[in-house]
């Protein structure tokens, strides 16, 4: 007899109940894997933001440490653990965009081998049919971001590990610290480490002093993490999170990110087919609930998440892992007439929805400020594969990676691209499409952005209205030339807007904060950084040099 754990009681089943047939077990977990891995493969690129990984990660290999530019600790990774492994490739001397792309690839193509693996053993039916599976695989937000060089791919590894763990090891120490590494994936990913570490205590229920040894272990990691960021760059979340304004509520554009993402898919179809498949079922005794609600619960919340912050520009993108969570308990399902039928119901969307349905934007930005972010680059390159962009369908582009190639230091690059004198002996460039800037810009020199992905000065002004989701900070040219500019100012420039903003940088908070970022890494400054993380990191000024100097500056 084999048994399965529930929350309350041990069910019995006979052995051929129990597991699946052993010839349908390789097939139902690698025919997801490999429909993923080709289809990624068809679509493989790289997108901007994951060249900001990428100079990071030379930085790391050049001995600079974790920073975009030397001589400013800006954390400029959204995913900690990514950036770690991406460096883990490079010191083995692995071409890095590949490492992303490829890599990112195959993390994907696990991660639906252990969804599948993971409803084989929670449901131990002998015959399982796909049911959440094509849901995933027939969308072309799916096939994009298998690849585009971002931790999305171990975001999907970690999501389905973790489930499998839950599933298979709950009372494991080793599993809680699987659930802890969620904000090492991806800060917003704290969300399902929370439920996931949540569920592990109802299916294990512990005593007092094992429980606090798998919460210990769990926040290991994360909170030695945590305390490292915040001595190291003085700040509790890296810079994008500070830009996008995280914590900030955006909900009306939030659930246009969400239209965005279902309307044009028909996602509601294979949504009521599942439901129609899952409300009849009325023997629940045979499977354990806590591991089927617990990814449903931490998709939901990931997908409240991003739409209280107000979505993001790539179509689809930070939705997916939310989906892919939902999903999870219903990747595979056991064989019966209700999910039979609604697995060809879900067959017949999925071939639609793969051939036809699209988004009306393909290839450029939408209306609202959403971008298929892929299409995008892939006609900026003119590649349908851009791995190392070149630009070569966009001169705009192609012009300012010339001139901050060539550049003779000192210089600032301004867009246009418009040449200063530095206040510094390297080139700086100020330009809004980072990765292209940081692949442009020597290493020694410093890449710098008016949003503030990786420049503090700009990720800590305050928003501006109407403006693109995750590109509504604009730190005006004033602020950069104060900051980093010597000599003849460009015309466009306001001669006062400069020295305004040259006084407000020696001014309380706005001074702190260049060195907290900028000032040599003492143990005092450490202390400092990290006594002050929180002020800091909620601390926002007014774009206007004038009002800044009004605000920060004790004479006014």
């Amino acid at each position: 007899m084999a048994t399965t754990y529930a929350p309350d009681r041990t069910v019995e089943f006979t052995e051929d109940e129990a597991r699946p047939k052993r010839w349908m077990t390789p097939a139902l977990i690698a025919l997801p894997a490999l429909v993923i891995l080709l289809a990624g493969f068809q679509r493989r690129w790289m997108s901007d933001d994951a060249l900001i990984y990428v100079r990071t990660v030379r930085q790391i290999l050049a001995g600079n440490g974790p920073v975009f530019n030397p001589g400013e600790r800006a954390e400029a990774s959204t995913g900690t653990l990514w950036q770690w492994l991406l460096a883990g490739a490079g010191v083995f001397g692995a071409d890095l965009t590949q490492a992303a792309v490829y890599g990112g690839l195959l993390l994907t193509a696990a991660g639906f081998a252990l969804a599948a693996l993971g409803c084989l053993r929670l449901y131990g039916s002998s015959s399982a049919l796909p049911l959440g599976a094509p849901v995933l695989l027939a969308l072309p937000p799916v096939w994009d971001f298998a690849t585009s060089g971002l931790e999305t791919g171990l975001a999907t590894c970690w999501l389905a590990g973790g489930w499998l763990l839950l599933i298979t090891r709950p009372a494991s120490v080793w599993t809680s610290v699987v659930f802890g590494l969620g904000p090492l994936v991806r800060p917003d990913l704290g969300l399902v480490s929370a439920v996931f570490l949540g569920a592990q205590w109802l299916l294990v229920r512990p005593r007092r002093r094992h429980a606090l040894a798998g919460l210990g272990a769990a926040l290991a990691l994360p909170g030695a993490y945590e305390i490292f960021r915040a001595g190291y760059y003085g700040h509790l979340v890296p810079l994008p999170a500070v830009t996008k304004e995280a914590s900030q509520s955006l909900w009306g554009r939030g659930l246009g990110y969400l239209q965005d993402f279902a309307g044009p898919y028909l996602l509601w179809v294979p949504v009521l087919f599942v439901l129609a498949a899952v409300l009849p079922v009325r023997d629940r005794g045979r499977v354990p609930l806590v591991p089927v609600l617990a990814p449903v619960l931490a998709g939901a919340l990931c997908w409240a998440y991003v739409i209280k912050v107000g979505g993001d520009f790539m179509h689809g993108r930070m939705l997916l892992p939310g989906l892919f969570l939902m999903l999870l308990p219903l990747f595979l399902v056991p064989a019966n007439r209700a999910t039979a039928l609604a697995s060809v119901g879900v067959a017949v969307w999925a071939a639609v929805c793969a051939s036809v349905l699209r988004i009306d934007y393909e290839g450029r930005v939408g209306p609202g400020g959403i971008a298929d972010e892929r299409g995008v680059y892939v006609a900026q390159n003119a590649d349908p594969h851009p791995l190392h962009h070149t630009f070569a369908g966009a001169a705009w582009q192609a012009r300012y990676g010339k001139a901050a190639r060539t550049a003779e230091p000192p210089a600032l690059l301004l867009p246009g691209p418009v040449r200063l004198a530095g206040g510094t002996p390297t080139v700086t460039g100020f330009y809004p499409v980072l990765g292209h800037n940081g692949s442009s810009i020597p290493l020694d020199g410093a890449a710098l952005d008016p949003i503030g992905l990786a420049y503090p000065l700009a990720a800590h002004s305050e928003r501006v209205a109407g403006g693109r989701v995750g590109h509504d900070k604009k730190l005006p040219e004033a602020w950069v030339i104060a900051d980093r500019g010597a000599g003849e100012l460009p015309a466009k420039v306001d001669p006062s807007a400069v020295e305004a903003a040259r006084r407000a940088l020696r001014c309380g908070a706005l001074a702190e904060l260049r060195e907290a970022t900028s000032a040599p890494l003492t143990t005092r400054r450490f202390l400092a950084n990290l006594t002050g993380a929180f002020q800091r990191t909620a601390f926002r000024y007014p774009t206007d040099p004038a009002q800044a100097v009004r605000e920060l500056c004790p004479q006014g």
